[in-house]
């Protein structure tokens, strides 16, 4: 059913105005009565859940940024099926994003262009939806990623990352700090180690007991992965989110006039696999300490993938652009195919 919505509906359609569409679907399956019995088909079976970061997760498959920016949709992710909702990428100061169309389908390659540019309501906006949801008794672990303002200088940009924090920490699970996207002049920049230490140092002390992440670009060189992976262990981080969407555009099966078309922006979906796993095997030689968390995300797809990061070290596993592909059950087929061949990697606590 839902291949044939996507093929006859969606792909008519503007991607950004197709997920809009969706959004207030995904929204009503989380509000009784609806929930629990949807829930009641989708809810991971009790052998998936895992310990990471102080927390037990559901299932250690969870929803990645970018999907619910506003943090609108949690209860019905959960309901879904996902173990984690990461919301977000949430900015200090509320913004509109990039100029439409800003994200695009390739669909020969099961992939998108997105130059979104960070579109959300803001912080405090977020932490108000956060403090609700947080007082339910059933939903999924909460984390929030959180961006540069775009009217912020780089050079302020610890001060910005900080007002961030002190808004959404109190209410998130975890945290990320998000200094990998394509979309936001002189992001990327950040990634340096002698510009990213005291910018996660000051987040880190602002973000008191909330474990913190740091999410990477899959276009950073190998050194560079190793360096920023020992960083945040050497800062007590609580883990790192490897990978973010990539600027490259090797080895496409989406003719190169469409491709073009698309313009610039991150690329997610299953051309980023190869890569995405290579990363995190780098992280995990930099840091095999079980306790530090590596939420793998990039070219996930199938549960062989999940599998395959699970058993390469990744604590939990995220995906984004398979919703796209695959639809609503997307989370409960990975979730019921991870236990009909269970693995210890896939229910090892912590790792």
């Amino acid at each position: 059913m839902y291949d044939f919505i996507f093929r006859h509906v969606f792909t008519r359609m503007d991607p950004e105005s197709a997920h809009r569409l969706v959004m207030p679907v995904i929204r009503a399956v989380g509000i009784w009565p609806l929930r629990p019995l949807v829930r009641a088909v989708t809810r991971p079976d009790r052998s998936l859940r895992t310990e990471a970061l102080g927390l037990v997760f559901d299932s250690p498959f969870g929803i990645a940024a970018g999907f619910d920016k506003n943090a609108v949709a949690t209860r019905g992710l959960y309901a879904l099926g996902f173990g984690h909702v990461e919301v977000g990428t949430v900015t200090a100061i509320p913004q509109d994003g990039n100029p439409r169309p800003r994200l695009f389908r390739l669909t020969a390659d099961r992939a998108l262009v997105n130059r979104m540019g960070f579109n959300n309501a803001g912080a405090a906006a977020a932490a108000s939806r956060l403090g609700k949801a947080r007082r339910r008794r059933n939903r999924p672990v909460l984390g929030v990623n959180i961006g540069k303002s775009r009217a912020v200088d780089v050079d302020e940009a610890t001060a910005d990352y900080v007002a961030s924090t002190r808004r959404v920490a109190p209410v998130a699970d975890y945290l990320v700090v998000n200094v990998s996207s394509p979309n936001t002049p002189g992001l990327r920049g950040l990634q340096a180690v002698e510009t990213l230490r005291p910018l996660l140092a000051a987040v880190r002390d602002a973000a008191g007991r909330t474990p913190l992440l740091v999410k990477i670009a899959p276009d950073l060189p190998d050194e560079e992965i190793e360096a920023v992976t020992r960083l945040a262990v050497d800062l007590g981080l609580a883990g790192l989110v490897a990978t973010n969407t990539t600027i490259a555009r090797d080895g496409l099966l989406t003719g190169h006039a469409e491709v073009e078309g698309a313009g610039t922006g991150g690329l997610s979906g299953a051309p980023l696999k190869q890569r995405a796993v290579r990363v995190l095997r780098l992280v995990r030689i930099a840091a095999p300490q079980p306790e530090f968390c590596v939420i793998s995300v990039g070219g996930v797809e199938t549960v062989a993938d999940v599998r395959e990061r699970l058993a390469l070290g990744a604590t939990l596993v995220q995906g984004y652009t398979g919703f796209i592909y695959i639809g609503p059950l997307w989370a409960r087929q990975i979730n019921r195919a991870l236990v009909r061949r269970s693995t210890p990697a896939s229910t090892q606590t912590g790792n």
